[in-house]
Formats: structure tokens, C-alpha cells, sequence
């Protein structure tokens, strides 16, 4: 079991429902978490807002002083942001956790990514960092409600680097009731994060806050 007890954690984009329910539940896991945003004070804000410890800071200190970085950023601002941070970023594991999604009357429905994911597109554009790609499908209410003790998931992991997608699996097990799950290289993050559409169109139907689980592991 990989140790991530001593790792510090920052989360671009934070201030979103996703980031903001990472935020909190890797924070009362005992991690130190710093949650991102364009506005500093918009970041410390949030952080206040889910208490356990978390602190915030501009997107740019918080690629350049934690040690493992989550991008829960909206995809329409994910490329130019990772661009923007990519001397901040070289080194590290970076777990994207983007989900390029469109919505329509229908609901909603995968967009199409000229790099194949989002996943990829991230480590088109920081070739000096580890990218790995989780977290697609954890509902940001469940992971913000202090009445859920343990989150009825399994995380799916991917990325082409052994030692990262070990990590993000051992920091997906710190939230209890969840267990990381390799799921694949980099290139099978398409269909993984085109999941999401499917999930919410179950949470839709059937008033639910769903995620999956791997059976005969």
C-alpha cells in the first residue's frame, strides 16, 4: 500500500461543488489540502466553507507548493488554465478529473476532445508532469454531506505511470467507503469520463446520487 499520509493536496478549481467536496473529504482524512481558484480570496472563501483544516490560494500557489494536484476545473477553461501552469506543474502527479460534457433537451451527452479525453489533453500540455485520470463519477453531494460517513464508490484510476496511478489509488481509499480501481492507461480515459453523462442520466430517472462499483476484485 502506497503511503500518501504525508502528501499535501491542491485542487484547481476547488471552488466548484466537485473541488470543494474532495477538498473536505481528503481534509478529515488528515491530508493537508489547499483549494485553487483564479481569486485568492474566492479560494480561501470555500476553504472556511468546509472547514477540517483546508486552506486557499491562487491557482498558480497551489500548483507550485503541493505535492499532488487535482484539476476539477469546467472543461471549457481546462486546456488554457494547464497551459498557464505548466512550469508550476512539471514533476508532479496531476489527477484530472474532468468530465467534457455537453447539455442539451435531452440531457446530457459526451463531447468530442481533439486530444481523445480531457485526461489526455492535460498530459498533451504539461509533458514534463504525471497525469492520471479519476474521480469522474464521485457526486459532489454525497461527498459534501456530513450526514454520509462512507461513499458507496470505486474510483477508477488511469495514466501510463505505474508509481502516480498507485498513489491516486491509495488517496482514493482515504475517503472511506471508496476503493481505487485501476482502470487502464491514459488512452482509456475517453469512455471513462464519457461515463458521467450515463451516471447523471441515471440520477436523473431515478432521483439518486449514483456511482459504480467493480465486481470480482
Amino acid at each position: 500500500m502506497t503511503d500518501v499520509s504525508g502528501l499535501s493536496i491542491g485542487i484547481l478549481g476547488g471552488t466548484g461543488d466537485q473541488g470543494k467536496g474532495l477538498a473536505r473529504r481528503f481534509a478529515l482524512a488528515g491530508l493537508k489540502v489547499v483549494i485553487g481558484s483564479r481569486r485568492a480570496e474566492r479560494a480561501r472563501e470555500a476553504a472556511e466553507s468546509i472547514g477540517a483544516g483546508a486552506t486557499g490560494a491562487d491557482n498558480a500557489v497551489v500548483a507550485a507548493e503541493c505535492d499532488l494536484v487535482i484539476v476539477a476545473v469546467p472543461y471549457d477553461g481546462h486546456k488554457a488554465l494547464l497551459e498557464s501552469l505548466a512550469t508550476q506543474l512539471a514533476g508532479k502527479i496531476v489527477v484530472d478529473c474532468v468530465n467534457p460534457l455537453g447539455f442539451d433537451k435531452q440531457g446530457a451527452y459526451a463531447l468530442p476532445v481533439e486530444e481523445g479525453s480531457a485526461a489526455q489533453q492535460a498530459a498533451a500540455v504539461l509533458p514534463e508532469s504525471r497525469v492520471v485520470a479519476a474521480f469522474h463519477h464521485v457526486s459532489a453531494v454525497v461527498l459534501m454531506d456530513p450526514a454520509v460517513e462512507k461513499v458507496d464508490l470505486d474510483v477508477l484510476v488511469l495514466g501510463d505511470d505505474r508509481e502516480a496511478t498507485d498513489t491516486v489509488q491509495a488517496l482514493a481509499d482515504l475517503i472511506p467507503g471508496v476503493r481505487g480501481v485501476y482502470g487502464g492507461r491514459l488512452r482509456n480515459a475517453f469512455q471513462v469520463e464519457a461515463l458521467t453523462a450515463n451516471i447523471i442520466s441515471v440520477n436523473r430517472r431515478y432521483k439518486a446520487h449514483a456511482g459504480i462499483r467493480v465486481t470480482d476484485i
